[in-house]
């Protein structure tokens, strides 16, 4: 899908937009198409970007200038609650015209353009440019926020486990608990990672553009390093939220090692109760032929006792000292 959009909100969509008004200041496109991306072109008179070369990672492919023309792209999050999915952003700067190139739908984007319809949004590319990249960062913080308090949700079931788990709950039971919070772990770490990408593709296009952009005005160079900062903070909140997710990983991993100690002591006790017995039962089934407790009348319950006395001793020592 191809739009244009101005001061006054849309100006132009599909077919339409191959002969831009001057006051046309943002060319959208949406997943587009070969027909689409050659209109783009005609419109604006630049290279339009394919969605392979806006995925590569290369800074040099990420941030380039050509003539006047400023070619950005960055990785960028969906924004969808629990499917952060990672596809390519791109932007074309110039002078008089944003080119905006991306392949999901964002609400960013839907908010600048409800400012533009409503006569309440920027008026030149830099300021749509801008105006974007401010609602990214705000929705990057708010998936942060949100990120913050799941991770503190999972921080309490970690550390009050046994309390969750009734303290005696079955193996089994314990066993798909701490399975379910290790995958919830990881599945915040990944998200957490995809965010990541996203502002450091953002902390990469904001100076970039400041510096190469020498049509600037004073008022957007402020926005742009206002901007910077911003996402300077966000870092730091996402490292802090990154070593979160390592520390509950350790966590979580060092009480699955307490569970499988728990279950290795018990086998350890059960064997050692039981060595006994089996020496004592090993001793008395060899049938020699003088064995004194053959031929006596009560060598059956002495035997039995034995075993039974051999048994209760080491249970009643590893009791004392509290393996079990």
């Amino acid at each position: 899908m191809i739009t244009l959009h101005g001061p006054g909100g849309v100006v132009a969509e599909g077919a339409a937009c191959a002969a831009p008004p001057p006051h046309a200041t943002w060319l959208d496109l949406v997943d587009p198409n070969e027909t689409e991306i050659a209109l783009a072109e005609e419109a604006t008179g630049l290279a339009v970007p394919s969605r392979e070369a806006l995925s590569e990672v290369e800074r040099s492919s990420r941030l380039r200038r050509r003539r006047d023309a400023l070619y950005l792209s960055t990785p960028m999050v969906s924004f969808v609650p629990g499917d952060l999915s990672l596809r390519p952003l791109g932007f074309i700067l110039t002078r008089e015209r944003l080119v905006s190139i991306r392949f999901q739908p964002l609400a960013a984007f839907d908010t600048v353009k409800q400012r533009q319809a409503e006569h309440d949004g920027p008026e030149t590319s830099v300021g749509v440019f801008g105006a974007l990249v401010a609602e990214l960062v705000d929705a990057m913080a708010d998936s942060l926020e949100a990120m913050s308090d799941a991770l503190d949700a999972l921080s309490t079931r970690v550390f009050h486990f046994d309390a969750a788990q009734g303290g005696q709950a079955a193996p089994k039971r314990r066993d798909l608990a701490l399975r379910r919070i290790l995958g919830e772990i990881g599945r915040r770490g990944k998200a957490l990672a995809k965010l990541r990408a996203a502002l450091v593709g953002l902390d990469r296009i904001v100076p970039f553009v400041a510096s190469e952009a020498t049509w600037l005005k004073p008022e957007d160079h402020a926005h742009l390093d206002t901007l910077h900062l911003d996402i300077a903070s966000l870092e730091e909140f996402e490292t802090r939220l990154s070593e979160t997710v390592q520390f509950l990983l350790d966590a979580a991993l060092g009480l699955i090692n307490i569970e499988q100690n728990n279950t290795f002591r018990v086998l350890t006790v059960v064997s050692i109760i039981g060595i006994p017995p089996t020496l004592i039962a090993s001793m008395y089934g060899m049938n020699f032929k003088h064995m004194p407790e053959l031929d006596w009348a009560w060598g059956y319950p002495y035997g039995l006792g034995l075993i039974l006395l051999s048994a209760l001793a080491p249970a009643v020592w590893f009791k004392a000292k509290g393996w079990f």
